[in-house]
């Protein structure tokens, strides 16, 4: 299929981790990438190039969505270099910047991490409905939220996180409804203990964790386990399952006796 033709998603925080999982599962499913990242860096072509080794065509964006000036411009780089966009996957996200005592959360740790995981992520969801609700064709269109299985499985030392989880749980059920009609479909997807370099520094803990039961499936997620689920989102073949929630945990959430 030719480049002008491809469906076009959007995949936040995808220089690494979960979202470049995300993004080279949407590039094997036929879709040409903008992906984005806070800075341009030393691994930035790299990952652009092995993206496109897909046979899509990818672009990069440095922006942080917590600044919302920069969404129009987000949304005109998709555009101009694809012509479209079709799938939106908010992906970036912060972990709580300090670990403690919820009583001792301060208030600028609390609108650092609401700011980006919670504010950017719907007002750039905000900017791009309307773009896709000004195309005409009848490629499927989709919104594909990453949240946690913190968005309900609570950790009082990281209140901050898990409130700014609960609220884009929220948000993909309230968008949901708002889209129905128009044939977009949202989702929210909850990863839960994930192998990235974010989780390195625990590698050890979890390895015990998982080994003594605490998933069930007694593996660590990897990043592509999410990746091949956003991709089936995005294909459009679950459209009548909008507002939907993915536990893509191997189990953890699955209440136990």
């Amino acid at each position: 299929m030719p480049h002008d033709q491809r469906p076009t998603a959007i995949v936040t925080g995808a220089s690494r981790g979960i979202g470049l999982g995300i993004a080279h599962a949407l590039a094997q499913s036929g879709f040409n990438l903008l992906v984005t990242g806070t800075r341009r860096n030393e691994s930035t072509a790299t990952v652009l190039e092995d993206i496109r080794n897909h046979g899509v065509n990818a672009e990069f964006f440095a922006g942080d969505i917590s600044d919302l000036g920069s969404h129009d411009e987000l949304v005109s780089s998709a555009q101009t270099a694809f012509g479209r966009i079709d799938c939106l996957v908010n992906n970036a996200g912060i972990a709580s910047p300090v670990r403690g005592d919820l009583l001792e959360l301060s208030p600028e740790n609390f609108d650092k991490v609401i700011g980006t995981n919670l504010r950017g992520t719907v007002f750039l969801s905000q900017k791009v409905s309307k773009a896709m609700l000004a195309q005409t064709d009848e490629i499927p269109k989709s919104i594909v939220n990453i949240t946690s299985v913190s968005a309900e499985m609570v950790s009082p030392e990281r209140a901050d996180y898990c409130m700014s989880k609960a609220g884009l749980a929220m948000w993909t059920k309230a968008l949901a409804l708002r889209l129905a009609t128009s044939g977009v479909g949202v989702f929210e997807v909850r990863p839960g203990i994930i192998k990235t370099d974010m989780t390195s520094g625990v590698t050890s803990k979890y390895d015990t964790l998982i080994a003594d039961g605490l998933v069930p499936v007694k593996r660590w997620g990897e990043s592509i386990d999410i990746g091949n689920i956003v991709a089936s989102l995005a294909s459009g073949k679950f459209s009548f399952a909008t507002g939907s929630v993915i536990n893509a945990d191997g189990g953890l959430s699955i209440q136990k006796l």
